[in-house]
């Protein structure tokens, strides 16, 4: 199988799961927009982390199908002496 081949199922992939992700926060957009968020979260603070979490999701997924890496994480490994 040529190694091109991965890559784009792999985008592929990661497009379907972007799309889903942005329907998600348009879903909860228009949740917040109409007031009926009230009907299914008890606080408006629960909804609030909720909706958090949906545009954190889109962004991770948008970096991902950009290829541009998040921050780099810094390394357990110790510096040689």
């Amino acid at each position: 199988m040529p190694a091109g081949t991965n890559a784009l199922r792999l985008e592929r992939v990661n497009r379907k799961w972007l799309d889903l992700a942005e329907r998600r926060l348009v879903y909860y957009e228009e949740l917040y927009r109409s007031g009926r968020w009230s009907l299914y979260f008890p606080t408006q603070d629960q909804f609030a982390v909720r909706m958090l979490d949906a545009i954190k999701v889109v962004k991770v997924l948008r970096r991902v199908a950009q290829h541009i890496p998040e921050k780099p994480r810094r390394s357990l490994l110790r510096a040689a002496a």
